[in-house]
C-alpha cells in the first residue's frame, strides 16, 4: 500500500511501514486523534479505515481513503493485523500463539477484539486535529476512533459506596469501595483523623430521580455521610464539607404535612436535599455541626488536611522540583539564569522564590520592572523550545494608566527576552482580554504594551471574558444538569450557558500560543490583568500542547504545581473552601475550566495521555474537599508560613501510591510531537462525566474505570508475551547463525596465513 506524504510542502511516497510510530522514531501526525498505534513498542496498524493525505488535500481538503476487502461495510470496527516491534524480526502466527487454536490464541484475539470495539465510535468532521512533529513535518490522515466517554460512578444512583452481593457480608455489612473494605452499618467509615461530630436518626434524603429515602445522617469534621436501610442494597450517599457552598432551608411537604428541611448546595454541581422527622433540637444541632466544620475558617477552626494522618508509601511533595524541571527544559543556559531574587518573596509575594529571568538584567532593574507590572509579577520563563530557543514568559499587565506612562527598563526586559531567541526578530505579545476591557483598564492604571514603545512586538488580544462572566456562565450550567434535565431543550439549554463556547475561547487561544512558539519559532509574552488565572490557564495549555512530559501522569502533576500552584493562582479565593461568605465576587470556577480544556484535548487525542478521565475528577474533587494540602492558600509564601508541606498530606501521595487507577491503556508516548486540537464548536462536547454524573440516567451501565483497569492488566500480559517470543526468535537466529558459522568453508578449524 502505498501513500502520500508530505514534507513542508514537498511530496514523498512511501509504505505504511514507513511511517510506523515509536520512541526515536519521529513522524508527523494529523488525525482526530487516535493513531493507528496500540503500544509503546509501536507500530503502524494497517487497518482498513486508514486515510492518507493526497498532493491535492492541502489545497482542496479532498481525501482518498484506503479501504481493503470492503471490511467497513458491515459497519464493525475492523480487527487490525498483529504489530511489529520496530526492528524485530517478523514473527509467524503460528510462533506467536495468535490463532484461536492455540492455548492464549482465543485471549489474544479477545483482546484486540475488545479494544478495537472501544476505540470503534467514530466522530464526523472536515478537519482532524493536528499532531505535529519537530523531526520531520510529515503528516498523513487516519479516521479519528476515540474510546467511549468513561464514567466513574455506578449505575447505583449517588452512592459512594455499595454492597456486594456475590461475596458473604455479615449481616447490616456494606463494602467500602476506595478502600476495599467490609463495615457494618451501625459504622460511618471514616479516615485516619476524622471524627464524629453529630448523628440524627429518621432523617428523609429527597432524591431528585428515585424519591424520598429514609435513614440516618451523620456528620463528621470532614463529611456528611447518610445511609438508608430501605432499599437494597443500602443506600449510601456522603458529601465531603468542603465541596458545600452554603447551606439553604426549605420547606418539604411529607404526608401531607409541611416540613423543614435543609438543601446542601455544593460546588460539585449537586444540591442534596433532607428533610427531619425528630424534634427540632436535632434540626438545629445537625445545621450548627455542618455550619461549623463546612466552614472552618468562618469558625476559627483548621481546615480538615490539617488533621488527615494517613501515611502513602510515596511523598508527594517531592513531585516538584524547579531546579530539576528547568534543567529538564535544558536551564539555565547563557541567555537564562535561575535567579534567586525572590527567596525571601520581596520582588513579588505572588511569586515562587526561584524564577527563570534574562541573565544580563541587573537586580536593581528588574525591581524596576517589577514596579511597573501589576502585583509586581514580572516577566519570567514558563517553557523554553528544545530547538529553537523560542520561549513561554508570563507576567501580569503594565501600569501604563490614562497618560501611557512608559518604562524604559521594561521595554528593555521585553526586547531582551527576544534577542535571546536567534530563530525570531519578533516578540509576540498575547494579552488574554478583550481589547475593550484592556482599554477600559487603563483608567484604573492598568493597560497593556504600546507598539508605538515596544519594537518589534505583535500584540495580540485572546477576547477571554473574566472570572465574574465564567463564574455565571457554571451557574446556568448547573441550573440545566441538575437536578433534572430537560430532554426538549438540552442542547439550546447547554448553549445558553455559553461554556463550551469559552472552552473554545481558551483552546484557541492556547493553541495560537503553541503554533506561534513551534511554527513562527516566535517567543511569546502571556498576561491577563493580575497574571494568576487566564494566563495560568493559557500557559499550561500551551505548554501541554507543546511538551510530552506535561502529558504524563508525573509530568501532569508538575505542571499544576509550577503553572499554577507556585506561580499564584488565588485558589482560596476563586474556591473559597471554609469561608461561608458564598457570595464572594472573587469565587471563580477558573481551574476547572482549565481541566475541562484538558479533557476536551484527551478525548481529540486519547492515545496521547498517559493519565485518564479519573485523574481529571480525581483531581477536581479534591480541589474542593480540603482533604490534602495541595490547592490550599493562593501562594509559594502563604503555604511556607503556615508549613503546608510537613503538617499536610499531598494529593500527589495518594494518586502516585495506586497509578495504575490513573492511567490510560491507550497511552503512546508522543516524544517530539506537538497537539494542535480542534477548537471548534462543533468539535467541543459537554463533560458529562463530571458535570452530570449525579444523575444515575446519564451514566453507562459498566463502570469504564473497571474497564480501563482490565484492559491495562491485559496489555501488560501481552506486552509480556511478545517480550518472550522476541527472545525466542533472537535465540533461534542465533542458534540459526552459529550453525551456518560452523558449517562455513572458510572459518574450518586451520587458520589462514599470509606468506610475505
Amino acid at each position: 500500500m502505498k501513500i502520500a506524504l508530505f514534507i513542508r510542502g514537498a511530496e514523498a511516497t512511501g509504505s505504511c511501514d514507513d511511517v510506523r510510530l515509536g520512541r526515536g522514531r519521529a513522524r508527523s501526525i494529523r488525525g482526530h486523534g487516535i493513531l493507528a498505534v496500540t503500544s509503546s513498542a509501536a507500530l503502524c496498524s494497517r487497518t482498513p479505515s486508514l486515510q492518507t493525505r493526497t498532493a491535492e488535500d492541502r489545497g482542496s481538503g479532498e481525501m482518498e481513503k484506503q479501504t481493503s476487502s470492503g471490511s467497513e461495510s458491515s459497519g464493525a470496527p475492523p480487527i487490525p493485523r498483529k504489530p511489529r516491534s520496530l526492528g524485530a524480526a517478523p514473527v509467524s502466527r503460528q510462533e506467536s500463539g495468535d490463532s484461536l487454536d492455540s492455548p492464549t490464541g482465543s485471549h489474544v484475539e479477545w483482546c484486540k477484539q475488545l479494544i478495537a470495539a472501544t476505540i470503534s465510535s467514530q466522530i464526523s468532521g472536515c478537519a482532524p486535529p493536528e499532531v505535529v512533529n519537530r523531526e520531520c513535518k510529515i503528516g498523513w490522515k487516519v479516521d479519528h476512533r476515540v474510546s467511549k466517554r468513561p464514567n466513574l460512578r455506578d449505575s447505583s444512583e449517588e452512592l459512594g459506596y455499595q454492597c456486594d452481593s456475590d461475596s458473604e457480608l455479615p449481616p447490616h455489612a456494606v463494602v467500602f469501595k476506595d478502600a476495599q473494605r467490609v463495615i457494618t452499618l451501625d459504622e460511618v467509615p471514616l479516615v485516619p483523623g476524622e471524627t464524629i461530630k453529630t448523628t440524627a436518626k429518621d432523617v428523609m434524603y429527597i432524591c431528585p430521580f428515585t424519591g424520598a429515602v429514609t435513614g440516618t445522617l451523620t456528620v463528621t469534621d470532614y463529611k456528611l455521610y447518610f445511609i438508608s436501610l430501605e432499599r437494597d442494597p443500602p443506600f449510601v450517599l456522603d458529601v465531603n464539607l468542603g465541596a458545600i457552598s452554603r447551606l439553604e432551608t426549605i420547606s418539604v411537604q411529607s404526608h401531607g404535612e409541611n416540613t423543614r428541611g435543609m438543601e446542601i448546595v455544593c460546588k460539585d454541581m449537586r444540591s442534596p436535599r433532607f428533610a427531619y422527622k425528630t424534634e427540632e433540637q436535632c434540626k438545629l444541632e445537625i445545621v450548627e455541626t455542618l455550619t461549623k466544620y463546612a466552614f472552618p475558617l468562618s469558625n476559627d477552626l483548621p481546615l480538615f488536611a490539617f488533621q488527615y494522618k494517613e501515611e502513602y508509601p510515596v511523598d508527594g511533595w517531592k513531585v516538584y522540583d524547579p531546579v530539576a524541571e528547568y534543567k529538564r527544559q535544558g536551564l539555565p543556559n547563557e541567555s537564562w539564569t535561575i535567579s534567586k531574587i525572590n527567596s525571601s518573596y520581596e520582588v513579588c509575594d505572588t511569586y515562587p522564590a526561584l524564577l527563570v529571568i534574562p541573565t544580563s538584567i541587573k537586580d536593581d532593574e528588574l525591581k524596576r520592572v517589577a514596579s511597573f507590572r501589576a502585583k509586581h509579577r514580572i516577566p519570567v520563563l514558563s517553557w523554553i523550545h528544545p530547538e529553537t530557543q523560542a520561549t513561554i514568559v508570563r507576567c501580569s499587565q503594565p501600569l501604563v494608566g490614562p497618560s501611557d506612562r512608559r518604562c524604559k527598563e521594561d521595554e528593555r526586559y521585553l526586547q531582551t527576552i527576544m534577542d535571546a531567541n536567534a530563530q525570531s526578530h519578533k516578540l509576540t505579545i498575547f494579552d488574554a482580554r478583550q481589547s475593550s476591557v484592556a482599554d477600559t483598564s487603563k483608567a484604573k492604571d492598568g493597560g497593556y504594551e504600546s507598539e508605538n514603545f515596544y519594537t518589534h512586538v505583535e500584540l495580540n488580544f485572546l477576547d477571554i471574558p473574566n472570572i465574574h462572566v465564567m463564574r455565571e456562565s457554571l451557574r446556568k450550567m448547573k441550573e440545566v444538569v441538575y437536578p433534572t434535565i430537560d430532554e426538549l431543550r438540552w442542547h439550546s439549554a447547554i448553549d445558553s450557558t455559553h461554556w463550551l463556547e469559552y472552552i473554545r475561547l481558551l483552546l484557541a487561544g492556547a493553541v495560537r500560543i503553541a503554533d506561534k512558539v513551534e511554527s513562527s519559532k516566535s517567543s511569546v509574552v502571556v498576561h491577563c490583568s493580575d497574571g494568576w488565572d487566564r494566563t495560568a490557564q493559557l500557559t499550561s495549555l500551551a505548554m501541554l500542547m507543546l511538551d510530552s512530559y506535561y502529558r504524563t501522569l508525573r509530568g501532569f502533576q508538575v505542571l499544576l504545581e509550577k503553572e499554577w500552584i507556585s506561580f499564584g493562582h488565588k485558589f482560596a479565593s476563586r474556591v473559597g473552601y471554609g469561608d461561608e461568605n458564598h457570595a464572594n465576587s472573587e469565587r471563580s470556577p477558573l481551574f476547572v475550566q482549565f481541566i475541562d480544556c484538558v479533557w476536551q484535548m484527551m478525548r481529540q487525542f486519547p492515545s496521547a495521555f498517559e493519565f485518564n478521565e479519573l485523574l481529571l475528577i480525581t483531581i477536581l474533587d479534591h480541589l474542593y474537599s480540603c482533604l490534602f494540602g495541595t490547592f490550599l492558600y493562593s501562594s509559594e509564601q502563604e503555604r511556607m508560613e503556615k508549613e503546608v508541606q510537613s503538617k499536610t498530606v499531598s494529593l500527589w501521595s495518594y494518586i502516585n501510591s495506586q497509578p495504575e487507577d490513573f492511567t490510560n491503556p491507550f497511552y503512546v508516548d508522543y516524544e517530539n510531537h506537538v497537539l494542535y486540537p480542534l477548537a471548534s464548536l462543533r468539535h467541543l462536547e459537554l463533560w458529562v462525566g463530571y458535570y452530570v454524573r449525579w444523575n444515575p440516567r446519564m451514566r453507562p451501565q459498566v463502570p469504564v474505570h473497571q474497564n480501563l483497569k482490565e484492559l491495562l492488566f491485559l496489555r501488560a500480559e501481552l506486552q509480556k508475551k511478545v517480550e518472550e517470543l522476541q527472545r525466542e526468535a533472537s535465540s533461534s537466529r542465533s542458534i540459526s547463525s552459529s550453525s551456518e558459522h560452523a558449517s562455513s568453508p572458510s572459518h574450518s578449524g586451520t587458520p589462514l596465513h599470509t606468506t610475505v
